[in-house]
């Protein structure tokens, strides 16, 4: 008799579990950076709830603050956002309402970065070689997360080139130049960046640790998400998008495509990832793979 009952309460609560899949609501508000690392992830990571039946409406966002206020307030439900270094004030100030939902991506790096021909390797050499730089480091916007770290940089190494203030464009004309002549320059970049991939430029060493260290992206989402939509739960954690597939999108877009072509084209060629993806969710979801170790990505682990 006790068994009879207790497969009675098993298939109750599996009936519940479908009853409550069935009920979650099937649209979300995703916010999004309008930056090259973000888009990429945004537009992938919408396909794969779209194609599960979800409508997914994207708000756009120029700043981090902005951004976390209106996941904080509900006002959009799921944000990827990189939680350790560049976001780590606004994910400390609102953490209390905001959950990590899983990892996308990992490998966000910055840095002093020059010509793979320069002949020196480390951010302590750039005093002995100012005038070959043209006795400047050339930045970015003002106000950006990395000019900030390079300033940092500046004062810990007691560097005396000088860090021009000016603009992504700017900088990256500036590269362009310099390695079509092949002449040195120091610029401040970032990984993922087409950038990386199309001049074939490194990183100095930062022996000191000024800079931080490798950086992963996470889904985030206003606290209660993963209750509320378990089902666009288990999308969102079986996406992972390698930092190089990142950078081989934005290289299409410098090229002459929208970030959403690009985006499609990446989808195109990876169908059968995205069918592996589709699967893991779909362990996951499985009584099996409720014991640990059992239908994990392996980033997961």
């Amino acid at each position: 008799m006790k068994s009879f009952w207790k497969a009675l309460c098993a298939a109750a609560a599996v009936g519940l579990t479908v009853l409550s899949a069935q009920a979650e609501e099937k649209t979300i508000t995703m916010g999004t950076m309008s930056w090259e690392d973000l888009l990429p992830i945004t537009g992938i990571t919408k396909k794969v709830l779209e194609d599960s039946g979800y409508a997914v409406k994207v708000v756009p966002f120029s700043e981090w603050g902005i951004a976390y206020a209106a996941l904080s307030k509900g006002d959009i439900q799921i944000l990827a956002s990189q939680t350790d270094y560049v976001a780590h004030d606004y994910w400390n100030k609102n953490k209390d309402k905001l959950e990590k939902i899983s990892p996308v991506s990992h490998g966000l790096f910055d840095g002093i970065a020059v010509p793979k021909y320069v002949d020196i390797d480390s951010i302590e050499e750039l005093n002995d070689n100012a005038d070959k730089f043209g006795n400047k480091i050339i930045g970015i916007e003002p106000g950006a997360g990395l000019m900030r770290e390079t300033g940092e940089a500046i004062k810990a190494y007691d560097i005396k080139l000088p860090l021009i203030e000016g603009s992504t464009a700017a900088m990256t004309a500036a590269l362009k130049s310099a390695v079509d002549r092949e002449e040195w320059v120091a610029v401040t970049l970032w990984e993922p960046s087409w950038m990386m991939q199309k001049y074939d430029v490194k990183f100095l060493k930062d022996p000191k640790g000024v800079y931080p260290p490798p950086q992963s992206y996470y889904w985030i989402g206003k606290s209660g998400f993963s209750a509320d939509h378990p089902h666009a739960r288990e999308l969102l954690a079986s996406v992972y998008v390698p930092l190089a597939d990142i950078t081989s999108i934005n290289a299409a877009v410098s090229d002459g495509a929208t970030m959403d072509d690009a985006v499609a084209s990446w989808i195109d060629g990876h169908s059968d990832l995205l069918k592996r993806w589709k699967n893991i969710k779909s362990e996951e979801s499985s009584p099996r793979a409720r014991s640990p170790g059992i239908g994990r990505a392996p980033w997961q682990y």
